[in-house]
């Protein structure tokens, strides 16, 4: 079990192709992960990787304790799915004012 200080979360790059290959190898799931994907890494090296718009797929070292990071990888997976979804301040803002003219009171 690592710090929550100990890892790193990002979003993978083409740099990472290699460290992504060799993880599904020695994973269970062979299957290469595709589209937007997050690693998480420990000490520098790529430990655990979550494929973000398949469903959150996950590939982790077997050979390192990952659980811990692993759940982190999906919170934040699922954090981008609801940023996602959320509409943007503005929107927010414009949805809550009335765009009608007020009638005058007659008093």
């Amino acid at each position: 079990m690592y710090a929550a200080n100990t890892y790193t979360i990002r979003q993978a790059t083409e740099a990472d192709a290699r460290a992504l290959r060799r993880l599904t190898e020695i994973d269970s799931d062979p299957r290469p992960l595709t589209g937007r994907v997050i690693v998480g890494e420990i000490k520098g090296e790529v430990a655990a990787a979550v494929a973000v718009d398949h469903g959150d797929r996950v590939v982790a070292n077997p050979f390192r304790p990952t659980a811990q990071l692993v759940a982190h990888l999906r919170r934040r997976a699922h954090a981008l799915h609801a940023a996602e979804r959320t509409p943007a301040l503005r929107e927010r803002i414009r949805s809550g004012l009335s765009l009608r003219p007020r009638a005058q009171e007659v008093g």
